[in-house]
Parts: structure tokens; sequence; C-alpha cells
């Protein structure tokens, strides 16, 4: 299994391209300068000690060249249309897994959400239907993900248009050690994407006992 993560030089980025790695995952980081995704992936591997699969380092237009199908978007908000946009053509026929949150950029406890409804609907409505999207991974933490030697405390809810393409991207999320649940279409995001900052208000609040809070799906008692 291979994956191609662009802005894996990003704090949650960093953190799925480790545990991706130790889970015997192949991992591309792609960065806008391939001097940069060189370098950060040297970090990374040393950070592994030998451990899990070797990263690799490069341009985002070479790692998703190198993959067949699973694509993952970790960039700050503010580069996620530019992004989307100079690899159009490129990701066609790849699933775009978005983990892509848009806060606001001077307070991430407030989502400021793009005219089509969320960031997976915005990316959906950049591809065009050629490139199925799966919003996922919205509600974890940075710092959780990059504590690797500890389990991730939360499950992951995923959302998009097409069904086979969430089917495909599970197996591949699920190595990170996680319950996934599929939350129907795209639009979903908007609850989803929306919880994150909710949880980042819970998670800075001198009111609350904890952190790195995640959600937890519990079936009835």
């Amino acid at each position: 299994m291979k994956v191609a993560l662009l802005g894996g030089t990003g704090p949650q980025g960093r953190g799925l391209a480790l545990r991706w790695a130790l889970a015997g995952v192949d991992v591309l980081v792609g960065s806008r300068v391939k001097e940069r995704g060189e370098k950060i992936a040297e970090e990374f591997n040393e950070r592994l000690a030998g451990k899990g699969n070797r990263i690799a380092g490069m341009s985002n237009a070479e790692a998703v060249a190198q993959v067949d199908d699973f694509v993952v978007l970790a960039v700050p908000y503010a580069g996620h249309r530019p992004t989307l946009e100079a690899l159009k053509e490129a990701l066609q026929e790849k699933i775009l897994i978005d983990v892509v949150v848009p806060l606001a950029e001077d307070n991430p406890k407030k989502v400021i959400m793009p005219p089509e409804g969320s960031a997976t609907e915005e990316a959906q409505a950049i591809l065009g239907d050629g490139v199925p999207v799966v919003g996922a991974i919205h509600n974890v933490s940075a710092d959780v993900l990059d504590q690797t030697d500890l389990p991730i405390n939360c499950d992951v809810l995923i959302c998009g248009n097409r069904k086979d393409a969430k089917d495909k991207a599970t197996p591949l999320i699920e190595r990170l050690g996680v319950k996934v649940y599929n939350c129907g279409l795209a639009e979903s995001a908007r609850a989803i994407e929306h919880m994150t900052a909710i949880l980042i208000r819970l998670n800075v609040s001198k009111t609350t006992p904890f952190k790195h809070a995640g959600i937890r799906i519990w079936p009835e008692s």
C-alpha cells in the first residue's frame, strides 16, 4: 500500500507519515519545494530509527505521479485551493483523502466554511467528478498523531459522495489503528469539520481536565 502525503511537512502530516510508515505503508512526502520534502523525509527516517517503512521525500507533483490510488491532503487551509488547482490534472482518477479543516487563521477555535459548505466539498468542486474526495481524520489532533508510541484516542468519521472510494480508503485509514465510520455524503463534512473547532475550544479551555480530546462512537448499552 502506497500513499502520497501532501503537506507532510506540517504538524498533522508529520504524525500521519510516521504512523503509516510504522504500519508498513509506503509513504511519499510531498512539498511545494522538492528539497523541503527530501529534508523532512530524512528527519522522519531518523526519528523512525529503522522501524517501519522508509519515508521518501519529493515534490508534490512527483509524489502524486508515483501512486496509483491514494493522495492525502494535509496542508494548512490557506494552501488548500492553490494546491488542488495546481495538481488538478495529476489527481485525476486517484482518490483524494482530504484532512483539511478551514480554521480561521487568527482563531483556531473558529471555522470559516467556504461557499461550497466545507473543505471536503470545496475539494470536490475544484477537482470534478473524476477525483473522488473522501473527507477524513479531521478530528484527530496533531499532538496525538505525533505521539506514535501511544494509540490514537478517537474514532475517524469519513464522508464523501462515492461509496467505492470510501470503501477503498477505509483500510488505509484503519492502518493508523482507528475505527472508521462512514458518515454519508460530502455534505456531512460541514458538521465533521466544524467539530474540530469545538474540540480545540475544549482542549484549550482552563475548565477541562484534558488537552487532546477526540470523538468516540459508542454502541447503545
